[in-house]
């Protein structure tokens, strides 16, 4: 059940990687200094491909703690099953999916259908494990 997590974090590192390796050189083009990102919104003169894998490394950051909280709590409770495991690499995959879609061609109407999947992963983790305890 761990191992779902330890994927996760991984690949939240690689686009961690990936929006550096964009956003260095872009505000170096851009003539902007480093000094001058120290307020929100002031990176938006960015072009949109290297503003997307910045904010899809943000998305990492939301809904995947919900992620991370359910695979321990499942882990410590002993309710890991080969179903609970299942859903958990779906949830991964999901992720890295949307990932990809916003990454390159950030086509937000199947971007936000691959969201929606994982969030009925999520909420199937979670409603197995209500289940367990009722």
């Amino acid at each position: 059940m761990l191992t779902p997590v330890l994927a996760l974090v991984v690949w939240t590192l690689v686009i961690w990687i990936w929006m550096y390796a964009t956003r260095i050189p872009a505000m170096q083009k851009a003539g902007i200094a480093p000094q001058a990102a120290r307020f929100p919104g002031s990176l938006d003169q960015l072009p949109p491909s290297v503003r997307q894998v910045a904010d899809n490394y943000n998305h990492l950051m939301e809904q995947p703690t919900i992620f991370y909280a359910l695979c321990f709590y499942v882990a410590i409770a002993g309710h890991t099953d080969s179903l609970n495991i299942d859903l958990a690499w779906a949830y991964v995959g999901l992720r890295v999916l949307h990932s990809l879609i916003q990454c390159t061609v950030n086509v937000v109407n199947l971007r936000f259908l691959v969201f929606a999947l994982s969030t009925l992963v999520l909420m199937a983790i979670a409603a197995r494990q209500v289940l367990a305890i009722a």
